[in-house]
């Protein structure tokens, strides 16, 4: 796959501070379902602590790509559900040992009232694109 073509701020978008506005990308598409802070055993990781949590999240999202043999590098798209926008610098400080600043996907954040179960802060799915 060549390199994705990443647009921070097109012309007449406000600049984004922590993803790229537009993503273009050509070869195989790869849907990753939200993850969850569960770990293999699927017992709950950082109860309560958002930190934790995002550490998990992309530590599953990881381990999903690598089972397609893709990577962080492949990310295309990142959506975050959380229960509190007080938890996105957590997950941005997750995402930073993943995905450098000059590689990052378009994104969305979505405050919800709640995920599958109570103890959840946050839940994250990602599309990326792999060589065909």
């Amino acid at each position: 796959m060549s390199e994705p073509t990443r647009v921070p701020a097109p012309d007449g978008v406000a600049p984004a501070a922590a993803y790229a506005h537009v993503v273009a990308a050509t070869g195989r598409f790869v849907a990753v379902s939200g993850q969850l802070p569960l770990d293999e055993h699927g017992a709950l990781v950082g109860e309560g602590d958002p930190a934790a949590q995002a550490r998990q999240v992309f530590e599953n999202l990881r381990r999903c790509l690598a089972a397609v043999d893709a990577g962080f590098e492949d990310v295309v798209k990142l959506t975050c559900f959380v229960t509190d926008m007080a938890h996105l610098p957590a997950i941005r400080a997750a995402r930073a040992e993943h995905i450098p600043a000059d590689r990052l996907p378009a994104s969305s954040a979505v405050q919800v009232s709640a995920l599958v179960r109570p103890e959840f802060l946050m839940e994250i799915e990602a599309y990326a694109v792999t060589d065909a």
